[in-house]
């Protein structure tokens, strides 16, 4: 056990060997020490409660998409909103299309007629992965891949498409002007 008169009489004795300003230094350096070691510590809680987590059973699912914007490995997969897996690999199949497989937590089937997309998760938000989940009674099989999936909407091309039609819309609405002249 600790004994603080112990403690005490030593930081009495840094007052005596060391100016204050001196003093005052070490002590901060002692709590700046402190308080790494407790965020270090929180830090290896978090990581090995995620690491319990990842000992639930999991399945595998493909999903192919023509362009993944923004998506990464260990991105989420959503359903309802709600986390039930994450992309633990993405690879580029012969047609230059991305196979991203999906883990999936075992206890969430996924009917055979759903769809994935990549979304995301507001205007610079990061991107994710939502299933829609269709109204078949069969479920996809681990391993297989969804049937239906929608590319990530990409915020610049979405941008140039309505600057483009705004000035078409302006172009056409000046020319009326110089005709009704």
């Amino acid at each position: 056990m600790i004994d603080c008169t112990q403690i005490n009489k030593r930081f009495s004795n840094l007052n005596d060997t060391y100016s204050r300003d001196e003093t005052y230094s070490i002590k901060i350096g002692l709590y700046t020490v402190l308080v790494i070691a407790v965020l270090a510590c929180a830090y290896l809680i978090r990581q090995n409660l995620a690491a319990h987590d990842e000992e639930h059973s999991h399945y595998s699912l493909l999903a192919r998409f023509g362009r993944t914007d923004g998506l990464s490995v260990g991105n989420p997969v959503r359903l309802a909103g709600i986390d039930v897996g994450k992309v633990i690999n993405a690879e580029i199949d012969k047609n230059y299309k991305a196979i991203l497989t999906l883990e999936i937590k075992d206890e969430v089937k996924i009917p055979l007629d759903s769809s994935a997309s990549i979304v995301s998760d507001g205007v610079l938000g990061s991107k994710y992965i939502e299933i829609e989940p269709g109204g078949d009674e069969e479920y996809i099989p681990e391993g297989s891949e969804f049937a239906y999936t929608q590319d990530a909407m990409v915020l610049e091309e979405l941008l140039d498409r309505i600057i483009g039609i705004g000035k078409a819309k302006n172009k056409k609405n000046t020319k009326k002007e110089q005709i009704d002249e």
